[in-house]
């Protein structure tokens, strides 16, 4: 028989922003239970669809990355396994990606990007069509994926959202989207899961410390696995089924060599900004917020001491029209 499915909306009162196994669940299901979740931007819903850079003067870190939870599942045990199937992912019509000032950047690039910028997108208009516009000629496959998904951690006390953990919390990985699987280990009796800080795009490494935020309203199945004590850390498994792209162009990238993991990443960052600069007449601060929700950092060579070389990379499709 099918469990009956589980409607939450975001408030106060149903979430929070620090992961604590003393914390009362908002909703106690059994396994294999639906959920459909209202859940708040990464930011806490502090901008709307009028905010302007100015906006940014007011922005609370205080308030980023609460969590909508924490729900108690029945028969969940420490040492079992969590299984959240991802059902639906449907974001609200605008989102917003800022670059951050003093304390509050998270960037790669934060000594080089001082200034706030804050960016609307609007994620409505071209929603049928599978995408979002940067600016004319320049469009951002919208790609929707929850960046804060977890469980309780075993340890007492409060531990902040911002971080992940091996429980989850803000794994931020744009893989793992509506028709993915991800399996957190359990570490309370219940699980105690909670989620939020919903994308609408985002490269890997999110560089400037913001992707495409929204609001999003998410349906889920959770379902409690017994028997897989090698799942220690947050796992995944995709779909397989390709989303909607254009014209594959291939795609542009800079490597970056250094014998410091994350200056060879800084390094490759820099370089994709300046051929952006360059050869695409973007400012310096938006190709840095382009690279952000768009590029991929990855690590093409780690093994040949004393450098690693990591590439930032950039799928040359989204440049609409273009040779």
């Amino acid at each position: 028989m099918a469990h009956q499915t589980h409607h939450i909306t975001y408030s106060a009162e149903n979430s929070h922003l620090r992961w604590d196994n003393s914390l009362k669940p908002i909703l106690t299901i059994p396994s294999d239970s639906e959920v459909t979740l209202e859940l708040p931007d990464g930011g806490g819903n502090q901008f709307d669809a009028f905010s302007t850079t100015e906006s940014i003067t007011s922005f609370d870190l205080a308030k980023a990355d609460p969590a909508v939870g924490p729900v108690f599942i029945e028969d969940a045990q420490a040492g079992d396994v969590l299984k959240v199937d991802f059902l639906s992912l449907k974001p609200m019509d605008f989102g917003w990606t800022a670059i951050l000032p003093g304390a509050l950047n998270f960037g790669l690039l934060a000594d080089e990007f001082p200034d706030p910028v804050l960016k609307i997108w609007d994620l409505k208009t071209h929603a049928s069509e599978g995408y979002t516009e940067f600016k004319e000629g320049i469009h951002i496959p919208i790609r929707s994926f929850l960046g804060v998904v977890g469980v309780a951690r075993a340890e007492a006390g409060e531990w902040s959202t911002i971080p992940p953990y091996e429980t989850g919390g803000n794994i931020d990985c744009k893989h793992i989207m509506e028709g993915s699987c991800l399996y957190l280990p359990i570490k309370v009796k219940g699980a105690l899961f909670s989620c939020g800080d919903g994308h609408a795009a985002q490269g890997d490494g999110e560089v400037c410390g913001t992707a495409i935020e929204t609001r999003m309203t998410a349906r889920i199945r959770l379902s409690v696995i017994k028997g897989k004590p090698w799942i220690k850390s947050p796992n995944f498994e995709t779909s397989g089924v390709k989303v909607k792209v254009w014209d594959t162009k291939g795609e542009y990238a800079v490597l970056g060599v250094d014998a410091d993991l994350r200056e060879a990443s800084r390094k490759a960052l820099k370089g994709l900004i300046e051929w952006l600069v360059a050869e695409k007449s973007l400012t310096r601060e938006e190709s840095y917020i382009l690279a952000s929700v768009a590029s991929d950092l990855r690590i093409v060579e780690a093994v040949e001491m004393p450098h690693y070389a990591v590439a930032c990379i950039l799928p040359l499709n989204i440049f609409v029209g273009s040779p």
